[in-house]
């Protein structure tokens, strides 16, 4: 179950990209941001008899306040400013790195053991992720893909904080209290920059609202749920090893929904950064067990 979870939420994640720069040509990116949060909080407030179990402990609150901050608070203003830059092909590829950030944070912050392997892939797959951003061409869907792209990797810095501080409440937090507690954190920090940053929206298409409903649903609750419910029982390493299918799954997703195409060195800089992917991720659980 926890390995099928995984799967779906990784789906779900990349759909993000697709549907957000759908809807980002009708709103404003922080009232998308925003909707997004406030559908998933209403959702979760409506089911707290079902959050389970909560048993706080002294200091816990450091651990909430970066994990909440992290994603999906910087998170999502990264991502929202990345994808008005970048496509949303080349901006999933930059997910790839995830996984090596979270065992490299781990190694530094948790004093975690890594081997050499592990360390080769982590520089193989960033040089990767700079190949991409550098080789990436001006196009309406991606204006300026260098600064597109280092905010989407920002985003993924953030997204390690993350991973790294749920590992630690995982196990005394149910999936639906970490969940609520992201959800309600992400309503409440973006609801004053939606308001500074654009007028409400009046007007909207049938389109972009069953998308932002989508996005609060399907993605904010949906796979932040099956992910956190994934954390609970696997390593940590074990979960963002499955970020891999991320590029994967957006890049399918964006040539098939909205006709995107790399050029022949994107596509070299994304064989690298799986290479650098799948050299880090061999002997994965002898090298960083970071349960």
């Amino acid at each position: 179950m926890p390995l099928l979870a995984l799967v779906m939420a990784m789906a779900l994640w990349a759909s993000t990209f697709v549907v957000l720069k759908v809807v980002f040509v009708e709103v404003s990116p922080l009232w998308v941001i925003c909707a997004r949060m406030w559908i998933a909080a209403l959702a979760l407030l409506a089911m707290y008899r079902f959050w389970g179990k909560a048993h706080y402990q002294k200091g816990d609150w450091r651990l909430f306040a970066a994990m909440s901050l992290a994603e999906p608070c910087l998170y999502f203003v990264f991502e929202a400013k990345a994808l008005t830059y970048t496509s949303a092909g080349q901006a999933g590829m930059i997910t790839a790195v995830l996984p090596l950030l979270t065992v490299g944070g781990a190694v530094l912050l948790l004093k975690e053991k890594a081997s050499t392997r592990l360390w080769a892939g982590l520089a193989l797959a960033l040089v990767g992720v700079i190949w991409l951003s550098a080789s990436g061409q001006r196009s309406a869907e991606a204006p300026n893909p260098v600064l597109g792209n280092s905010l989407e990797f920002g985003a993924m810095v953030c997204a390690t904080i993350y991973t790294l501080s749920l590992k630690r409440l995982s196990h005394r937090y149910s999936p639906l209290w970490l969940t609520a507690m992201q959800a309600i954190t992400g309503a409440l920090f973006f609801l004053p920059m939606a308001l500074v940053s654009a007028p409400l929206p009046t007007q909207l298409s049938s389109q972009s609202i069953w998308a932002m409903v989508y996005l609060g649903l399907g993605v904010t609750l949906g796979a932040y749920g099956l992910y956190n419910f994934a954390m609970t029982r696997l390593p940590a390493a074990r979960v963002a090893a499955f970020v891999n299918l991320i590029p994967l799954f957006s890049l399918l997703m964006a040539m098939l929904l909205l006709d995107e195409r790399l050029n022949l060195w994107q596509m070299a800089a994304c064989a690298l950064v799986l290479a650098g992917v799948m050299l880090s991720q061999e002997k994965s659980e002898k090298a960083a067990e970071l349960a």
